[in-house]
């Protein structure tokens, strides 16, 4: 009885660790991946973003994304891949209207997914 207990708590602890260590990692990959996003933003509305600026941050999110693929679904990832593709050749092309729209939408995937893999209540049950 008491190693079935202390099997039990261990199995949960070891659980709720994973979770938190998810939680932490995905959203400090997402936290610094908005604030690149951010900045491509900035100029973007300014007028002065170029092609480069867009790749520079699409290569950024490539690193990240060969590190969340463990953690989150692919679904999302290929949701950023693509507003993410179009940014950069929107921005090419000069179309800054519509690449900020592409880009607040990314911005606001990087607040939202995070919460989606928080160890809350909503998330478990």
């Amino acid at each position: 009885m008491v190693k079935s207990l202390t099997a039990i708590i261990i199995s949960a602890l070891l659980l709720l660790g994973a979770a938190l260590f998810e939680w932490g990692f995905v959203s400090n990959e997402f936290e610094g991946f908005e604030q690149e996003l951010t900045a491509l933003y900035n100029k973007t509305e300014e007028e002065t973003a170029n092609v480069e600026d867009a790749k520079a941050v699409r290569v950024s999110w490539e690193e990240r994304k060969s590190r969340l693929h463990v953690w989150i679904p692919h679904n999302d990832i290929s949701r950023i891949d693509d507003y993410l593709s179009e940014t950069v050749r929107l921005v090419g092309e000069q179309e800054y209207p519509l690449a900020l729209a592409k880009l607040e939408i990314l911005i606001h995937l990087c607040t939202c997914l995070p919460d989606t893999y928080s160890p809350a209540l909503e998330n478990i049950f």
